[in-house]
């Protein structure tokens, strides 16, 4: 079916959309809640049924399953706001200013919808009117409540006794069956790749699985950031008779949060082979699919279910948003970033709002603060940042760990803790210390330990301290922008920035931004020359072959957009000289680099200039 709009929020760090859909999904704008942190969640739910009147009873970390229970009590509360919210919009009257007449103002030009609206609006005989508003009311619908779950993030969990709990316990497993369980009729969205135990165990929810109409009331999403992996994860499904429809392909380092940078193929390539091979990805995945249909006994679809593929990471313009859909084929794009500013669409407190509007490109970065180990984009003026920094220059670095999601680490304990903790950072400044270490690799090893954040607690601050949860004071706010942030200056409203995405206004500041792609290349090549520089002392043999494709792909993709960049048909003649001249640039300045690595060396022809 095709949605009211062609954009969705993606789910943006633990709190900046956990609310989303009750802000937003009223007007048919479909967004995404991350399930990581239940103890924000639990605070929302509060939060939530004392602002409508609901009941609330606290689940606690006393009950069996509190986890599941949490999310599944929130998403239900979230899913009955929003259905209120939507029956009262769809019986307010077609009038100045009111929550239906916002609804179709929101829409693109496009839209079915619109059109009709227009047309009701133009419509002067009452009768006529009147049957064209009943029309449109029948014909609304409301936005998708989706989730994610980052399969990453998979902690094992103890019993009240410190005893290893059952596997179907850990936090994405529990997860899951919490949005398993909910009243919920939407999508599960599943990032950071493949996770066989929380997959497998999918299988054992029926909603998950297409009724005999072939209709699918929780839907798999995943988040992808190339073509080979989406094969292997939607067979992996098919085998279990699930259906995975809808392929959300990310930038590998041009997005916010974490950065799964890719064997240096970029955004337009994939996107390439991705509309290259649509028809062959469904017709191999629907084989796979009808097969284990049969093995288990159920019926199996003589044609394949929908199967939708949409794009996201730096998206800026109107006119990259449609080139991304009608040259790609595109069922949609994903805007996270600039809706960061847009309080209407997403939750974070005043002061963190304020300093995202004046962040520039020096304050966003990409970081290794993330305990994980992966890249992870960060702002350098964050109370986060700045509380971290007073603490190591006080020799007390590390945070205090409050929730423990990303506690995997066992170096110095039987129970894995986290890296960004002040009992890890402890522990290893021992070591440190006495070790027979120069000063100055004491200090790069000190910096490189004391820069891991609080990123599982504090991304989830913004929205307690936003609705008065908690105190300002003592809680620091971690946020994860993507690059594309500081090209957006102001505090936008839902209305601005739909304008901005059909094109009907612009909300860009006045510093010069390239073309998407062009900013993706951009941070693959530094990121690929800070790698090199890092690591060349101590590559084998094989590493060193690695970062050769790598490089190799790096230059197919300046030859790809080389011959991309004329087709954009709606830039001008100006605009197309600049982006190859940028491209040039940019393949001149990996010549270089790659110059003065001995075991690198450039296998592709070079790019004439425009």
């Amino acid at each position: 079916m095709k949605k009211a709009h062609t954009f969705h929020i993606p789910v943006m760090g633990t709190c900046f959309t956990i609310d989303s859909p009750i802000k937003v999904a009223k007007y048919g704008i479909s967004s995404v809640i991350s399930l990581v942190d239940d103890t924000l969640i639990e605070s929302m739910r509060k939060y939530y049924c004392q602002k409508s009147g609901e009941p609330y009873q606290p689940i606690t970390k006393k009950d069996d399953d509190f986890r599941a229970k949490r999310i599944t009590a929130y998403l239900d509360l979230v899913d009955k706001i929003v259905m209120q919210q939507f029956a009262e919009l769809k019986a307010s009257a077609f009038e100045v200013g009111t929550e239906i007449t916002k609804y179709f103002e929101l829409l693109p030009a496009s839209s079915p919808l619109k059109l009709l609206y227009n047309l009701m609006l133009k419509t002067n005989d009452p009768d006529d009117k009147a049957k064209m508003q009943d029309r449109l009311r029948d014909t609304m619908e409301v936005g998708s409540i989706d989730v994610n779950i980052m399969t990453k993030l998979d902690r094992a969990n103890l019993d009240k006794e410190g005893k290893p709990l059952p596997g179907e316990f850990s936090d994405a497993l529990a997860a899951l069956r919490g949005y398993a369980e909910s009243k919920l009729k939407s999508a599960m969205v599943l990032s950071a790749g493949l996770n066989q135990k929380l997959y497998s165990y999918m299988e054992g929810f029926k909603d998950f699985y297409a009724d005999t109409t072939g209709q699918i009331k929780k839907k798999i999403v995943l988040k992808v950031s190339d073509y080979r992996s989406s094969f292997i994860q939607g067979k992996f499904f098919a085998k279990k008779g699930l259906w995975v429809s809808e392929y959300r392909v990310e930038s590998g380092l041009n997005c916010g949060g974490h950065a799964f940078a890719t064997n240096g193929t970029l955004l337009g390539p994939i996107l390439d082979e991705f509309k290259n091979k649509r028809d062959e990805l469904i017709s191999k995945l629907h084989t796979v699919y009808n097969n284990a249909l049969k093995m288990k006994n159920l019926n199996p679809f003589s044609h394949p279910h929908e199967i939708i593929v949409t794009a996201q990471g730096g998206i800026g313009t109107h006119k990259e948003d449609i080139f991304l859909q009608s040259h790609f084929q595109l069922d949609g794009t994903g805007w996270g970033t600039p809706i960061l500013l847009c309080p209407e669409a997403s939750t974070l407190d005043d002061k963190t709002m304020k300093k995202l509007t004046e962040a520039t490109s020096k304050d966003l970065y990409l970081s290794d603060v993330s305990p994980l180990g992966v890249p992870f984009q960060n702002l350098r003026t964050s109370s986060s940042e700045e509380e971290k920094q007073r603490r190591a220059n006080t020799d007390q670095p590390g945070s205090p760990c409050v929730r423990s999601h990303l506690c995997f680490n066992t170096e110095f304990t039987d129970k894995p803790v986290c890296t960004a903790s002040r009992a890890y950072q402890k522990l290893k400044l021992e070591q440190l210390k006495n070790e027979a270490l120069s000063e100055e690799c004491f200090k790069a090893q000190r910096a490189a330990m004391i820069d891991k954040s609080c990123i599982c607690y504090e991304l989830g601050n913004g929205a307690l301290i936003k609705y008065g949860i908690v105190k300002e004071d003592n809680h620091y706010v971690a946020v994860c922008p993507g690059p594309n942030l500081a090209y957006f200056s102001d505090i936008i409203s839902l209305k601005d920035i739909a304008e901005h995405i059909y094109g009907h206004k612009s909300i860009l500041n006045a510093t010069y931004r390239p073309n998407m792609f062009i900013e993706e290349l951009m941070i693959y090549i530094e990121y690929f020359m800070k790698e090199i520089k890092q690591a060349q002392a101590s590559l084998n043999d094989k590493q060193k072959k690695s970062y050769q494709q790598f490089l190799n792909n790096l230059l197919n993709g300046v030859d790809y957009y080389k011959d991309l960049f004329p087709k954009m048909l709606a830039e001008s003649k100006e605009y197309h000289r600049k982006a190859l001249d940028e491209l040039h640039e940019l393949r001149t300045k990996l010549e270089n680099f790659v110059n003065s690595i001995s075991f690198l060396k450039i296998e592709a022809a070079p790019l004439p200039c425009s």
